[in-house]
C-alpha cells in the first residue's frame, strides 16, 4: 500500500483540531516532502522522522515521499505531528497493517533514536477525540497519565517508535493504570490562619471573599498581615469538582506544566504575580496566543501584591476579563479566547511610605498621596466587591499566646456556603454568588422594605455607581449564606457597606 492516512490532532490555543497525516511513497527521486500549512517546527519533521525509523531497525527505502497535513487552511504546529507521521510513512511502506492503525489517534514527537518525547496538550487532545467519536489514542508514555484522566476511552503510552509497532500489530499489551479517585486532603504546607495575629477584621473579609468568589483589595501599612492573609486564602479554598479540575488541568496540559505521576490538579490554583509582569504575562500573548497568569488562576486565586506598583496599563487590561470571566486574544491567524474565571485578591499600601493616614509618620505630601492612588482607577476599583484595611498589629495581639481560628475551620464554613449557593443555582450556569447578573439580583437577592431604604440612602450618600450598588448586594448575599440566611437582612448590608466605605475612604480625600 503506497497511500496511507493516520489520525492525530493539533493544538489551537486551548482548542484542539484533529488532523489527518496522508504519507503516499512511490518509485521516483528519493525526496521528501510535506505540505500543509506548516511552521518551521513540522518542517524539520521529515529528518527526525526518517533518521528515526532507521535507528529503531527499519528498513526506510530511497523511494519519492510526500506527507500531507489536512486541513490546509489549519496553521500546524510543534513537534507532536513525528510520530502519526513515522507510523503512516510505515504502512504505506506495508511495515505497519493498515488495519491496525485505523481508527486511532496518535501523537508524539520522536528523537532520532526512536524514542517517543512528550507533548503539551494531551488531555483536550484525548477529550476531543473522544468527542469525535475516538476510541483509541497512542501517546507518549510520559503523558499516558494525563491522556488516561478521560474516562471510556483507551490511552496506551509508549517509550519508543518500535513499541507504537509491536501495540499496532498486537505483539505487545500495555499494562493498565490503576484508576485514582479524587481526595480532599488537607495541604499542611499551606500557611494558617491561627498564624496570623489580630487582623481579625481582614480574615473575615477573606472568609467572605472565597465564601461567594468575590474580588478583595487590602490596603495597610507594611507589615500589617497583608501578603500573609493573602497566602493563607490558598487554604481555605473549596475543592473543584471532577468538572473543575479537568478544566483547569486541560489548561496547564496546553502549556505543558502538569505532573507526569500526578497530572489531575485537584486543587484550586493559586498564583501570584509580581508586579514587573507585563500584559502578554498577564493576560497571555505571543505570535501564537498561550495562557497567561489570569488562565493559569482559572477556578482559582489571582494575587497582585503592592498593587500600585504595576504598570497602570497592566491593571486597566484585568477590567474586562473580571466582568467576562474569559479574555480574547486577536491574531493574524484568528482570535483565541482563554478562559479566566478567576478571585482577584490584591495588596496595597496606603501611601509610597506605607505609614498614610497616620499623619505623624508619614512622609508622603498630598500630592504624593494622590498620585500613588490615582495608579489606580475607579472603574477597577468598582470591580472590587470587599475593600478592607489592615492596620498595624498591636502589641496586645502579639504577645498573646492563644492562636486565632484556624482555617480548617474557616473552610468548613466556606465549603457550607458554596454548596448553599450551588444548590441554589441548580440548572444555571452560576455556581457563586459573584457570578450574578443584574436579572439574577432581583430574582435571587430579594429586599425588604428596611433593606431598601437603607440602600437607596447609602447610594445618594456614597454616590454608588450601578456596578458598585450591585457588587454590595451580591456580598450581602454571601454573608448571609455564610449565617445560613435564607434573605438579606439589614445587617448583612451594613456589614458588606462597609466594605465599600475602605475605598471611600482613601480615593475620596
Amino acid at each position: 500500500m503506497s497511500f496511507s492516512t493516520i489520525l492525530s490532532a493539533a493544538i489551537d490555543g486551548l482548542g484542539v483540531e484533529l488532523v489527518r497525516v496522508e504519507a503516499d511513497v512511490s518509485n521516483g527521486l528519493p525526496v521528501f516532502h510535506m505540505v500543509g500549512y506548516l511552521s518551521s517546527e513540522v518542517k524539520e519533521a521529515g529528518e527526525r522522522v526518517r533518521t528515526a525509523i532507521r535507528n529503531s531497525g527499519f528498513d526506510y527505502p530511497a523511494k519519492r515521499t510526500i506527507v500531507n497535513l489536512s486541513p490546509a487552511t489549519l496553521r500546524k504546529r510543534g513537534a507532536s505531528f513525528d510520530l502519526p507521521i513515522a507510523v503512516a510513512i510505515m504502512v504505506s511502506l506495508g511495515q505497519v497493517s493498515p488495519e491496525a492503525a485505523q481508527g486511532c489517534l496518535i501523537t508524539g514527537e520522536l528523537g532520532l533514536d526512536g524514542r517517543v518525547r512528550k507533548v503539551p496538550g494531551v488531555l483536550p487532545i484525548v477529550m476531543e477525540g473522544k468527542q469525535n467519536g475516538v476510541t483509541r489514542f497512542i501517546v507518549p508514555g510520559e503523558n499516558k497519565a494525563e491522556g488516561s484522566l478521560v474516562k471510556g476511552v483507551e490511552v496506551i503510552g509508549a517509550g519508543s517508535l518500535k513499541e507504537v509497532v509491536s501495540i499496532l500489530s498486537g505483539e505487545w499489551v500495555p499494562e493498565k493504570r490503576e484508576e485514582s479517585e479524587i481526595t480532599d486532603d488537607w495541604d499542611e504546607t499551606l500557611p494558617d490562619f491561627a498564624d496570623i495575629r489580630g487582623q481579625e477584621n481582614v480574615k473575615r473579609a477573606a472568609e467572605i471573599a472565597v465564601a461567594g468568589g468575590h474580588n478583595l483589595l487590602m490596603i495597610g501599612p507594611p507589615g500589617s498581615g497583608k501578603s500573609m492573609t493573602a497566602k493563607c486564602i490558598a487554604g481555605i479554598l473549596p475543592p473543584p469538582d471532577m468538572e473543575e479540575s479537568l478544566e483547569i488541568t486541560k489548561i496547564y496540559s496546553v502549556l505543558g506544566m502538569l505532573d507526569e505521576k500526578s497530572p489531575l490538579i485537584r486543587k484550586r490554583p493559586f498564583r501570584e504575580v509580581h508586579h514587573t509582569a507585563t500584559r502578554a504575562a498577564l493576560i497571555g500573548g505571543g505570535l501564537v496566543p498561550r495562557p497567561g497568569e489570569i488562565s493559569l488562576a482559572h477556578g482559582g486565586v489571582l494575587f497582585l501584591d503592592e498593587l500600585p506598583e504595576f504598570r497602570k496599563s497592566v491593571i486597566e487590561v484585568l477590567r474586562q476579563p473580571l466582568e467576562e470571566k474569559s479574555v480574547q486574544i486577536s491574531r493574524t491567524y484568528g482570535n483565541y479566547r482563554f478562559p479566566a474565571d478567576f478571585m482577584l485578591v490584591a495588596a496595597m499600601n496606603p501611601c509610597p511610605c506605607g505609614c498614610y493616614p497616620d499623619m505623624k509618620k508619614c512622609t508622603c505630601t498630598p500630592a504624593q498621596i494622590h498620585m500613588y492612588l490615582s495608579r489606580i482607577s475607579r472603574p477597577f476599583l468598582d470591580r472590587i466587591d470587599l475593600c478592607v484595611e489592615a492596620r498595624r498589629v498591636e502589641y496586645r495581639h502579639l504577645a498573646d499566646e492563644r492562636k486565632g481560628e484556624c482555617s480548617a475551620v474557616i473552610r468548613k464554613r466556606v465549603c457550607c456556603a458554596r454548596e448553599i449557593q450551588i444548590k441554589r443555582y441548580t440548572g444555571t450556569k452560576m455556581t457563586t454568588n459573584s457570578m450574578l447578573q443584574g436579572k439574577d439580583i432581583q430574582k435571587y437577592c430579594t429586599l425588604g422594605k428596611k433593606e431598601h431604604a437603607l440602600m437607596e440612602q447609602a447610594f445618594k450618600v456614597m454616590g454608588l455607581t450601578a456596578r458598585a450598588y450591585h457588587r454590595i448586594i451580591k456580598t450581602a448575599r454571601t454573608i448571609a449564606d455564610l449565617e445560613g440566611e435564607e434573605r438579606i437582612r439589614e445587617r448583612h448590608l451594613k456589614e458588606a457597606l462597609g466594605y465599600r466605605a475602605v475605598d471611600e475612604k482613601f480615593w475620596q480625600r
